[in-house]
């Protein structure tokens, strides 16, 4: 079965990569996402009681994102990085060494690496992932908490076409979400990301496909109609992180170095292209100053203006998940009495769409 799976990028990252000259390349491998319907199925009854539609017609872009396959991201970035002349790509290598400067002068961090190169920077970035060595070299502490859930992950072909709608739905133990992907051997084709308790989780990967399809058909509410399993499937614990600090002498912390999130609303990839951006806004701005891009100064500017944004959008999404995890009747009751709201009033609508793509 081939790779299909796939990432979500939201119009602020689609911004990003545009910029960065990689988009147009990505583009072409995915599907777009003009609506992100929330239907809530949290009642007596395993049905539909709620559903809100958020129509991109309603932003200033026409649309929410574009889902991509992660090979053709992956492989898009690799080939514009093979056209920088300022770019070295060092494979098959990891950090082992960071040397702040000394308190004497305003010197260069010094990197070094697993096959004993050393590198001396005026700013290091640090996106090494969750568990990083870099961050953990740089002293800088963090906080993690479990959800005993995980994600399990794969695509599908369905009967009933998705019409570039990205459906999340909300019953209890995790939001099942489907993300539109371009067909497959002409059929419609959508990507997976289930999220439930860990016991549920195991249950559903020791599944053969036809009774995993049968029970994804089932939670589904037959919406899609029958399903068929169209890849191998990845099982991820859910977790959430976040950093302290986001900096440390000539060095910054992006990405899942500085926050983890679940898989909500695809706001995880989307975080750490927000913090690119801005980070690299200010580089070139210390730049045409003729001032150190890796100044304290600098970078605590921007960990000033980065962290509280950073802390409010890994709590917003802590807060959905927990809602969407329970199990008792009068919380997925209020779940429900607010996602009606959500969708019926319309500044609370507005406000919605724009949290939503991330602005």
């Amino acid at each position: 079965m081939p790779d299909l799976r796939t990432t979500a990028f939201l119009k602020p990252g689609i911004d990003t990569l545009t910029y960065a000259g990689v988009w147009d390349d990505m583009q072409a491998s995915g599907a777009q996402l003009r609506v992100m319907r929330i239907v809530d199925a949290g009642g007596v009854e395993r049905t539909p009681r709620e559903t809100a539609d958020f129509d991109g017609a309603e932003t200033s872009d026409g649309y929410f994102g574009w889902n991509i396959t992660n090979i053709a991201a992956k492989a898009a970035l690799l080939r514009k990085i093979t056209t920088l002349d300022n770019v070295r790509l060092i494979n098959n290598c990891r950090v082992t060494g960071y040397a702040p400067p000394t308190a004497a002068g305003p010197g260069p961090a010094i990197i070094t690496l697993s096959d004993g190169q050393k590198f001396a920077a005026a700013l290091v970035l640090a996106a090494d992932g969750r568990n990083s060595t870099l961050r953990d070299l740089a002293g800088i502490r963090f906080n993690r908490w479990s959800y005993d859930q995980d994600a399990l992950v794969f695509a599908v072909s369905h009967e009933t076409a998705h019409n570039n709608i990205s459906t999340e739905i909300h019953r209890s133990g995790g939001p099942l979400t489907l993300v539109p992907m371009p067909d497959h051997q002409g059929k419609a084709c959508s990507s997976v990301v289930w999220m439930v308790p860990h016991a549920r989780a195991m249950q559903l990967e020791a599944m053969e496909d036809a009774a995993l399809a049968s029970e994804l058909t089932r939670e589904t509410m037959n919406l899609f109609g029958p399903v068929e399993i169209i890849t191998p499937r990845a099982v991820w614990p859910m977790v959430a992180q976040i950093a302290h600090r986001l900096t440390a002498p000539r060095l910054a912390l992006i990405a899942e170095t500085a926050h983890v999130v679940p898989p909500i609303g695809a706001q995880g990839l989307n975080m750490s292209l927000h913090d690119i951006e801005t980070l690299a806004k200010q580089i070139d701005l210390a730049k045409l100053e003729n001032k150190d891009i890796g100044s304290d100064a600098l970078l605590h500017h921007w960990e000033r203006r980065q962290l509280p944004k950073t802390i409010g959008r890994v709590g917003g999404i802590d807060l959905l998940n927990r809602a969407a995890i329970a199990e008792p009747k009068f919380l997925r009751d209020l779940r429900y009495t607010g996602l009606c709201a959500i969708n019926h009033i319309g500044p609370l609508r507005r406000l919605a769409i724009k949290a939503g793509i991330g602005k």
